[in-house]
């Protein structure tokens, strides 16, 4: 399987998301794609990330971007998730790891003492063309969304 690397078109994918959809690589050209790897619905940190892109995402909007969360959660966590924190954007759910796998997050976690296979906390900017341009691993919540919009703010202006 492909595997997404900086400057070059990530590889296609179609995966079921939340509003009864399946997303597909191909049908969001023409704008940049943020998409966000996190580990679990409802948790801490990555209901604080979820919620941070929430209040962020009119700025996104603005600069022609959509956010995509990705988790290996099932669509039904997913909807209850997007609903009860109000996310204004689709969450994708990758009970397959097809893009965790092409976006390569899933790491060797430490978790209480117990080692195991989790989604390493990632987020990845896609170009209008479909290339990736950027990527951020092993992210620390605080102050992380505001880089991202910074990144997709200069992203725009060097186009």
């Amino acid at each position: 399987m492909a595997t997404a690397s900086i400057g070059k078109k990530v590889p296609a994918f179609n995966l079921p998301a939340t509003g009864e959809q399946n997303i597909k690589l191909a049908s969001l050209k023409d704008k940049n794609i943020v998409i966000y790897f996190y580990p679990k619905d409802n948790t801490s940190g990555c209901t604080t990330e979820g919620q941070n892109f929430r209040d962020e995402h009119t700025k996104f909007k603005r600069q022609n971007t959509i956010i995509l969360g990705v988790s290996r959660d099932s669509i039904k966590s997913h909807e209850n998730f997007k609903e009860k924190q109000n996310f204004p954007f689709d969450l994708i759910s990758d009970s397959d790891e097809i893009l965790c796998k092409i976006f390569d997050v899933i790491k060797m976690k430490n978790m209480y003492g117990k080692k195991a296979l989790g989604v390493e906390r990632s987020t990845f900017l896609i170009d209008t063309s479909g290339k990736l341009q950027q990527e951020w691993r092993k992210v620390k919540v605080d102050g992380h969304v505001n880089e991202v919009l910074d990144a997709v703010k200069a992203l725009n202006k060097s186009n």
